[in-house]
């Protein structure tokens, strides 16, 4: 399933994956096919329990897939050792949750640059912290700490962080599921305005059709396989 005509970014083929069970491999992933290029936007949706965020985890290389391949600009993660591939996910790839996994006790600005510890020295990564945390509507929080903050707002923040080593592959998985309407109306138009400045591969999988509905490529993950919605 090809977005673009253009080269593409994420290669996916032939993707399964198979977790072990008193009666057998259960079968979650079973032939999934992707073609993806940079400034592709995508939702998915499918049943609960159907596979997606198992999918993000394979397409985030968080876990190997039991056949087929994922590449990344033509590299294999699965192909690094542990050390290589712990470098790959913090410069290729951003991550958003259904919770925002902030670290309490440090301030909005501390949670932003928390990829960057592990980051060459050299960047400014508190200027582009602060820039992405104005970008986000955020330059009076960066003090705060995540308590101080509302649901929305500390969504806010870990899209910032996903964002902070300019990935090129950006997951969300349920990104406005914790959300009451007006947090996940804004936290939506955020990835989407943020896509559209800062070219990238946007995946987002989700429960809302409203969500879904917003993204140009619409995906189902039916019994283990990619369709169109």
């Amino acid at each position: 399933m090809t977005a673009s005509a253009d080269r593409p970014l994420l290669e996916v083929s032939g993707l399964t994956k198979d977790y072990p069970a008193p009666r057998g491999p259960l079968s979650v992933l079973s032939g999934v096919d992707l073609s993806l290029s940079l400034g592709d936007a995508v939702s998915i949706m499918g049943p609960s329990g159907g596979g997606k965020s198992t999918l993000l985890y394979v397409l985030g290389a968080l876990e190997p897939p039991t056949s087929g391949s994922v590449r990344l600009e033509g590299r294999s993660p699965f192909d690094l050792n542990e050390r290589a591939l712990a470098a790959f996910r913090n410069q290729e790839i951003g991550f958003v949750f259904q919770d925002h996994h902030l670290l309490p006790q440090c301030s909005v600005l501390e949670n932003v640059l928390t990829p960057t510890l592990v980051a060459p020295v050299g960047d400014d990564y508190e200027a582009r912290a602060n820039r992405l945390l104005e970008q986000v509507g955020l330059t009076a929080r960066v003090e705060h700490r995540p308590a101080e903050l509302s649901g929305g707002e500390k969504q806010r923040v870990a899209v910032a962080r996903a964002l902070i080593r300019g990935p090129k592959l950006l997951l969300c998985d349920e990104p406005t599921g914790n959300l009451d309407p007006r947090s996940a109306e804004s936290v939506a138009s955020l990835l989407l305005e943020l896509q559209a400045r800062e070219k990238r591969i946007l995946i987002v999988v989700t429960h809302s059709a409203e969500l879904a509905s917003r993204f140009p490529l619409r995906l189902r993950l039916v019994e283990g396989k990619l369709k169109p919605a």
